[in-house]
Protein backbone atom coordinates (compact mmCIF):
# COMPACT_ATOMS: atom_id res chain seq x y z
CA UNK A 1 0.00 0.00 0.00
CA UNK A 2 1.30 2.95 -0.48
CA UNK A 3 0.30 5.94 1.27
CA UNK A 4 1.07 9.75 1.81
CA UNK A 5 1.29 11.25 5.11
CA UNK A 6 1.35 14.97 5.78
CA UNK A 7 5.09 15.84 6.87
CA UNK A 8 3.73 18.07 10.18
CA UNK A 9 1.58 15.19 11.57
CA UNK A 10 3.26 14.50 15.23
CA UNK A 11 4.24 10.78 16.54
CA UNK A 12 3.37 9.38 12.77
CA UNK A 13 6.58 9.15 11.39
CA UNK A 14 7.79 5.27 11.98
CA UNK A 15 4.74 3.71 13.18
CA UNK A 16 2.69 3.90 9.77
CA UNK A 17 5.52 2.30 7.59
CA UNK A 18 4.04 -0.65 9.72
CA UNK A 19 1.29 -0.29 7.57
CA UNK A 20 2.82 0.22 4.03
CA UNK A 21 5.49 2.60 2.03
CA UNK A 22 4.97 6.10 3.14
CA UNK A 23 6.00 9.49 1.42
CA UNK A 24 6.11 12.45 3.71
CA UNK A 25 4.75 15.81 1.98
CA UNK A 26 4.07 19.47 3.04
CA UNK A 27 0.64 19.71 3.30
CA UNK A 28 0.97 22.33 0.63
CA UNK A 29 2.96 19.81 -1.81
CA UNK A 30 -0.53 17.47 -1.63
CA UNK A 31 -1.62 18.13 -5.68
CA UNK A 32 -2.85 15.90 -8.30
CA UNK A 33 0.22 15.17 -9.07
CA UNK A 34 1.50 14.20 -6.05
CA UNK A 35 -1.36 12.26 -4.62
CA UNK A 36 -2.36 10.11 -7.74
CA UNK A 37 -0.82 7.03 -7.28
CA UNK A 38 -1.31 7.00 -3.46
CA UNK A 39 -3.96 4.28 -1.56
CA UNK A 40 -4.05 6.41 1.22
CA UNK A 41 -3.93 9.83 2.46
CA UNK A 42 -3.01 11.14 6.26
CA UNK A 43 -3.53 14.58 5.70
CA UNK A 44 -4.56 18.14 8.04
CA UNK A 45 -6.75 21.07 7.10
CA UNK A 46 -3.82 22.93 5.25
CA UNK A 47 -5.30 21.64 2.09
CA UNK A 48 -8.82 20.93 0.23
CA UNK A 49 -9.67 17.74 -0.82
CA UNK A 50 -11.93 17.56 -3.63
CA UNK A 51 -12.43 16.83 -7.42
CA UNK A 52 -9.66 19.18 -8.03
CA UNK A 53 -6.94 16.84 -6.49
CA UNK A 54 -8.38 13.75 -6.04
CA UNK A 55 -9.79 13.14 -9.94
CA UNK A 56 -8.08 10.39 -11.63
CA UNK A 57 -6.18 9.35 -8.48
CA UNK A 58 -6.16 5.93 -6.91
CA UNK A 59 -6.98 7.04 -3.49
CA UNK A 60 -9.52 4.64 -1.58
CA UNK A 61 -9.16 6.51 1.86
CA UNK A 62 -8.48 9.97 3.23
CA UNK A 63 -7.73 10.20 6.71
CA UNK A 64 -7.97 13.97 8.39
CA UNK A 65 -5.83 13.61 11.74
CA UNK A 66 -8.46 16.77 13.26
CA UNK A 67 -11.10 17.17 14.67
CA UNK A 68 -13.09 18.91 11.60
CA UNK A 69 -13.46 17.76 7.89
CA UNK A 70 -14.69 20.99 6.14
CA UNK A 71 -11.68 20.75 3.89
CA UNK A 72 -13.04 17.53 2.36
CA UNK A 73 -15.49 17.69 -0.39
CA UNK A 74 -17.48 15.01 1.47
CA UNK A 75 -20.27 14.92 -1.49
CA UNK A 76 -17.21 14.02 -4.18
CA UNK A 77 -15.39 11.29 -1.59
CA UNK A 78 -18.73 9.56 -1.31
CA UNK A 79 -19.99 9.76 -4.62
CA UNK A 80 -17.12 8.26 -6.26
CA UNK A 81 -16.07 5.79 -3.51
CA UNK A 82 -13.43 7.29 -1.61
CA UNK A 83 -13.75 6.53 2.51
CA UNK A 84 -13.25 9.94 4.64
CA UNK A 85 -12.59 9.88 8.35
CA UNK A 86 -11.98 12.43 10.61
CA UNK A 87 -10.79 11.98 14.45
CA UNK A 88 -14.21 13.91 16.40
CA UNK A 89 -13.24 14.78 20.16
CA UNK A 90 -9.36 13.87 19.66
CA UNK A 91 -8.40 16.85 20.59
CA UNK A 92 -11.61 17.59 22.68
CA UNK A 93 -9.53 18.20 25.98
CA UNK A 94 -6.91 20.36 24.71
CA UNK A 95 -9.60 22.90 23.77
CA UNK A 96 -11.37 22.50 26.87
CA UNK A 97 -7.91 23.51 28.33
CA UNK A 98 -6.97 25.78 26.43
CA UNK A 99 -10.76 27.88 27.03
CA UNK A 100 -10.56 27.23 30.52
CA UNK A 101 -7.08 28.67 30.85
CA UNK A 102 -8.38 31.76 28.94
CA UNK A 103 -11.31 32.50 31.43
CA UNK A 104 -9.21 32.15 34.53
CA UNK A 105 -6.43 34.37 32.47
CA UNK A 106 -9.21 37.10 31.00
CA UNK A 107 -11.18 37.17 34.74
CA UNK A 108 -7.60 38.48 36.00
CA UNK A 109 -7.51 40.79 33.73
CA UNK A 110 -11.19 42.53 33.71
CA UNK A 111 -11.28 42.24 37.75
CA UNK A 112 -14.27 39.15 37.98
CA UNK A 113 -14.53 35.98 39.37
CA UNK A 114 -15.82 33.12 37.14
CA UNK A 115 -18.60 32.36 40.09
CA UNK A 116 -20.50 35.34 39.87
CA UNK A 117 -20.84 34.66 35.80
CA UNK A 118 -23.31 32.83 33.18
CA UNK A 119 -21.13 31.24 30.08
CA UNK A 120 -23.41 30.17 27.10
CA UNK A 121 -22.02 27.20 24.93
CA UNK A 122 -23.03 27.41 21.50
CA UNK A 123 -22.27 23.97 20.30
CA UNK A 124 -22.33 20.84 22.34
CA UNK A 125 -20.84 18.05 20.83
CA UNK A 126 -17.30 16.23 22.19
CA UNK A 127 -15.96 19.48 22.96
CA UNK A 128 -18.77 21.65 24.31
CA UNK A 129 -19.87 18.82 26.46
CA UNK A 130 -16.50 18.84 28.02
CA UNK A 131 -16.57 22.84 28.36
CA UNK A 132 -19.78 22.67 30.29
CA UNK A 133 -18.60 20.15 32.80
CA UNK A 134 -14.99 21.84 33.60
CA UNK A 135 -17.01 25.51 34.01
CA UNK A 136 -19.80 23.64 36.27
CA UNK A 137 -16.88 22.52 38.12
CA UNK A 138 -15.40 25.89 38.18
CA UNK A 139 -18.90 27.13 39.76
CA UNK A 140 -20.30 29.56 36.78
CA UNK A 141 -24.24 28.81 35.37
CA UNK A 142 -23.78 27.56 32.06
CA UNK A 143 -25.94 27.50 29.63
CA UNK A 144 -26.30 25.32 26.91
CA UNK A 145 -26.97 25.83 23.11
CA UNK A 146 -27.55 23.64 20.30
CA UNK A 147 -30.54 23.16 17.96
CA UNK A 148 -29.45 20.15 16.18
CA UNK A 149 -29.20 18.13 19.31
CA UNK A 150 -32.20 19.85 20.92
CA UNK A 151 -34.09 18.90 17.63
CA UNK A 152 -33.17 15.22 17.85
CA UNK A 153 -33.58 14.49 21.68
CA UNK A 154 -36.43 16.64 22.50
CA UNK A 155 -34.46 18.21 25.27
CA UNK A 156 -35.12 20.85 27.52
CA UNK A 157 -31.46 20.44 28.76
CA UNK A 158 -31.20 23.46 25.96
CA UNK A 159 -31.95 27.25 25.62
CA UNK A 160 -32.81 29.41 22.55
CA UNK A 161 -29.68 31.67 21.11
CA UNK A 162 -31.65 34.20 22.27
CA UNK A 163 -31.84 33.39 25.81
CA UNK A 164 -27.73 33.43 25.62
CA UNK A 165 -27.49 36.37 23.75
CA UNK A 166 -29.56 37.84 26.67
CA UNK A 167 -27.80 36.36 30.11
CA UNK A 168 -24.73 35.35 29.33
CA UNK A 169 -21.93 37.19 30.39
CA UNK A 170 -19.28 34.97 28.22
CA UNK A 171 -20.49 33.23 24.99
CA UNK A 172 -18.19 30.49 24.16
CA UNK A 173 -18.48 28.84 20.07
CA UNK A 174 -17.89 25.12 19.91
CA UNK A 175 -19.89 24.43 16.41
CA UNK A 176 -18.68 22.76 13.21
CA UNK A 177 -18.90 25.25 10.27
CA UNK A 178 -21.92 24.83 8.62
CA UNK A 179 -21.99 27.19 5.40
CA UNK A 180 -25.71 26.29 4.52
CA UNK A 181 -29.14 25.07 5.70
CA UNK A 182 -30.94 24.89 8.69
CA UNK A 183 -28.38 24.73 10.93
CA UNK A 184 -25.97 27.31 9.50
CA UNK A 185 -23.45 28.45 11.76
CA UNK A 186 -21.15 30.72 8.76
CA UNK A 187 -21.16 33.78 10.13
CA UNK A 188 -23.44 32.91 13.10
CA UNK A 189 -22.36 36.19 14.92
CA UNK A 190 -22.67 38.29 12.30
CA UNK A 191 -23.79 42.23 13.17
CA UNK A 192 -27.66 41.60 14.02
CA UNK A 193 -25.84 39.38 16.49
CA UNK A 194 -23.80 41.83 17.93
CA UNK A 195 -26.95 44.61 17.86
CA UNK A 196 -28.73 42.32 20.13
CA UNK A 197 -26.62 41.43 22.80
CA UNK A 198 -28.06 42.55 26.36
CA UNK A 199 -24.73 42.15 28.71
CA UNK A 200 -21.34 43.17 26.91
CA UNK A 201 -20.10 39.52 26.79
CA UNK A 202 -16.57 38.15 26.61
CA UNK A 203 -16.87 36.34 22.80
CA UNK A 204 -14.40 33.16 22.59
CA UNK A 205 -13.72 31.01 18.88
CA UNK A 206 -12.28 28.29 19.43
CA UNK A 207 -13.66 26.24 16.98
CA UNK A 208 -13.74 27.96 13.09
CA UNK A 209 -12.81 31.29 11.98
CA UNK A 210 -16.14 31.71 9.67
CA UNK A 211 -18.79 31.89 12.98
CA UNK A 212 -17.63 34.88 13.45
CA UNK A 213 -18.10 37.66 11.09
CA UNK A 214 -14.38 39.72 11.27
CA UNK A 215 -15.63 43.19 10.63
CA UNK A 216 -18.97 42.49 13.02
CA UNK A 217 -16.85 41.64 15.71
CA UNK A 218 -14.53 44.61 14.87
CA UNK A 219 -17.57 46.97 15.26
CA UNK A 220 -18.75 45.33 18.23
CA UNK A 221 -15.57 45.93 20.08
CA UNK A 222 -14.99 49.45 19.15
CA UNK A 223 -18.41 50.39 20.26
CA UNK A 224 -18.35 48.27 23.46
CA UNK A 225 -20.82 45.92 22.49
CA UNK A 226 -19.01 43.35 24.01
CA UNK A 227 -16.37 43.37 26.91
CA UNK A 228 -13.61 41.03 25.86
CA UNK A 229 -12.58 38.89 22.21
CA UNK A 230 -10.81 35.64 23.04
CA UNK A 231 -9.91 34.49 19.72
CA UNK A 232 -8.17 31.36 18.22
CA UNK A 233 -9.43 30.63 14.98
CA UNK A 234 -9.86 33.07 12.22
CA UNK A 235 -10.89 33.70 9.07
CA UNK A 236 -8.81 33.66 5.72
CA UNK A 237 -5.86 32.25 7.67
CA UNK A 238 -3.11 32.08 8.03
CA UNK A 239 -3.52 35.97 6.52
CA UNK A 240 -5.36 37.17 9.38
CA UNK A 241 -6.60 40.21 9.79
CA UNK A 242 -4.13 42.26 12.33
CA UNK A 243 -6.42 45.05 13.57
CA UNK A 244 -8.78 42.10 14.45
CA UNK A 245 -5.50 40.61 16.57
CA UNK A 246 -4.75 43.87 17.83
CA UNK A 247 -8.02 44.27 19.05
CA UNK A 248 -8.50 41.07 20.83
CA UNK A 249 -7.98 40.59 24.79
CA UNK A 250 -6.35 37.08 23.83
CA UNK A 251 -5.32 35.95 20.32
CA UNK A 252 -3.49 32.67 19.53
CA UNK A 253 -2.84 30.95 15.84
CA UNK A 254 -5.36 28.47 15.97
CA UNK A 255 -3.94 26.14 18.35
CA UNK A 256 -6.88 25.29 21.33
CA UNK A 257 -6.32 21.98 20.22
CA UNK A 258 -2.92 21.76 19.59
CA UNK A 259 -1.91 19.38 23.32
CA UNK A 260 0.26 16.78 22.81
CA UNK A 261 -2.74 14.30 23.85
CA UNK A 262 -5.25 16.26 21.28
CA UNK A 263 -2.79 15.00 18.76
CA UNK A 264 -1.91 12.17 19.38
CA UNK A 265 -5.44 10.98 19.86
CA UNK A 266 -5.80 12.57 16.04
CA UNK A 267 -3.16 10.06 15.16
CA UNK A 268 -4.12 6.90 16.54
CA UNK A 269 -7.71 7.38 15.32
CA UNK A 270 -6.36 7.56 11.74
CA UNK A 271 -3.84 4.15 11.78
CA UNK A 272 -6.92 2.49 13.66
CA UNK A 273 -8.57 3.93 10.21
CA UNK A 274 -6.03 2.68 8.37
CA UNK A 275 -6.07 -0.81 10.02
CA UNK A 276 -9.84 -1.17 9.85
CA UNK A 277 -10.11 -0.66 6.21
CA UNK A 278 -7.36 -3.01 5.06
CA UNK A 279 -8.20 -5.51 7.65
CA UNK A 280 -4.20 -4.72 8.95
CA UNK A 281 -2.99 -5.93 13.07
CA UNK A 282 -3.86 -2.64 14.77
CA UNK A 283 -1.05 -2.96 17.39
CA UNK A 284 1.38 -0.66 16.08
CA UNK A 285 -1.55 2.18 16.92
CA UNK A 286 0.04 1.37 21.21
CA UNK A 287 3.14 2.73 19.83
CA UNK A 288 1.97 6.19 19.56
CA UNK A 289 3.23 7.82 22.73
CA UNK A 290 3.30 11.60 24.14
CA UNK A 291 6.02 12.86 25.95
CA UNK A 292 6.16 13.62 29.80
CA UNK A 293 5.94 16.98 30.87
CA UNK A 294 8.97 18.67 31.99
CA UNK A 295 7.43 19.29 35.11
CA UNK A 296 4.73 16.95 35.99
CA UNK A 297 4.06 17.29 39.54
CA UNK A 298 2.31 20.65 41.02
CA UNK A 299 2.94 22.30 44.20
CA UNK A 300 -0.33 24.41 44.77
CA UNK A 301 1.43 26.29 48.11
CA UNK A 302 3.30 28.10 45.54
CA UNK A 303 -0.08 29.82 45.27
CA UNK A 304 -1.73 32.12 48.18
CA UNK A 305 -5.38 31.88 48.19
CA UNK A 306 -7.73 28.67 47.81
CA UNK A 307 -9.01 29.66 44.29
CA UNK A 308 -5.51 30.79 43.17
CA UNK A 309 -4.38 27.59 43.93
CA UNK A 310 -6.48 25.48 41.91
CA UNK A 311 -6.45 28.54 38.85
CA UNK A 312 -2.57 28.35 39.23
CA UNK A 313 -2.50 24.77 38.77
CA UNK A 314 -5.01 24.80 35.40
CA UNK A 315 -2.44 27.73 34.44
CA UNK A 316 0.79 25.94 35.05
CA UNK A 317 -0.38 22.94 32.54
CA UNK A 318 -1.09 25.99 30.26
CA UNK A 319 -1.58 30.01 29.61
CA UNK A 320 -2.24 31.12 27.07
CA UNK A 321 -0.89 34.49 27.05
CA UNK A 322 2.68 32.95 25.94
CA UNK A 323 0.98 31.95 22.50
CA UNK A 324 -0.63 35.39 22.16
CA UNK A 325 3.16 37.32 22.50
CA UNK A 326 4.05 34.60 20.09
CA UNK A 327 1.30 35.56 17.25
CA UNK A 328 1.56 39.23 18.55
CA UNK A 329 5.64 39.02 17.91
CA UNK A 330 4.99 37.31 14.59
CA UNK A 331 1.44 37.04 13.33
CA UNK A 332 3.17 36.65 9.59
CA UNK A 333 4.55 33.32 10.87
CA UNK A 334 0.92 32.11 11.68
CA UNK A 335 1.59 28.67 9.89
CA UNK A 336 4.79 28.56 11.51
CA UNK A 337 3.83 28.71 14.58
CA UNK A 338 1.15 25.78 14.43
CA UNK A 339 3.34 23.37 12.72
CA UNK A 340 6.37 24.24 15.37
CA UNK A 341 4.21 23.83 18.14
CA UNK A 342 5.80 23.17 21.86
CA UNK A 343 4.77 20.02 23.75
CA UNK A 344 1.37 20.99 26.03
CA UNK A 345 -0.01 18.18 27.79
CA UNK A 346 -3.52 18.31 29.24
CA UNK A 347 -4.71 17.75 33.37
CA UNK A 348 -4.12 14.07 33.66
CA UNK A 349 -0.84 14.31 32.86
CA UNK A 350 -0.12 15.98 36.18
CA UNK A 351 0.11 15.20 40.17
CA UNK A 352 -1.11 17.99 42.17
CA UNK A 353 0.09 17.88 45.79
CA UNK A 354 -0.28 19.72 48.78
CA UNK A 355 -4.22 20.50 47.95
CA UNK A 356 -6.84 20.26 50.55
CA UNK A 357 -9.47 17.96 50.18
CA UNK A 358 -11.75 20.58 48.69
CA UNK A 359 -9.34 21.50 46.02
CA UNK A 360 -8.15 18.06 45.46
CA UNK A 361 -12.10 17.26 44.49
CA UNK A 362 -11.87 19.92 42.00
CA UNK A 363 -9.16 19.24 40.58
CA UNK A 364 -9.47 15.70 40.29
CA UNK A 365 -13.05 16.36 38.73
CA UNK A 366 -11.17 18.33 36.18
CA UNK A 367 -8.62 15.48 34.97
CA UNK A 368 -5.58 15.82 37.69
CA UNK A 369 -3.95 13.26 38.96
CA UNK A 370 -2.83 14.19 43.05
CA UNK A 371 -1.02 11.98 46.05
Amino acid sequence: MKIIADKNIPYLKGIVEHFGDVTYLDGSAFTQDTIKDADTLIVRTVTHFGESILKESNVKLICSATIGYDHIDTAYCDAHGIIWKNAPGCNSGSVMQYVVSSLITIARKKGFDLRDKTIGIVGVGNVGKKVAKACEILGMKVLLNDPPRQDQEKSSDFASLQTIMDEADIITFHTPLIKEGQYKTYHLADKEFFSLLKKKPVIINSARGGIIDTVAIKDAIKENKISGAIIDCWENEPRIDLEYLGLADIATSHIAGYSADGKANATRMSLESIADLYGLDKQPVSLVKEPAPASPVIDVNRYAKNVDRIYGAILDTYNPLDDFALLKASPDNFKGLRNEYPLRREYFAYTVINASEEERDILRNLGFNHE
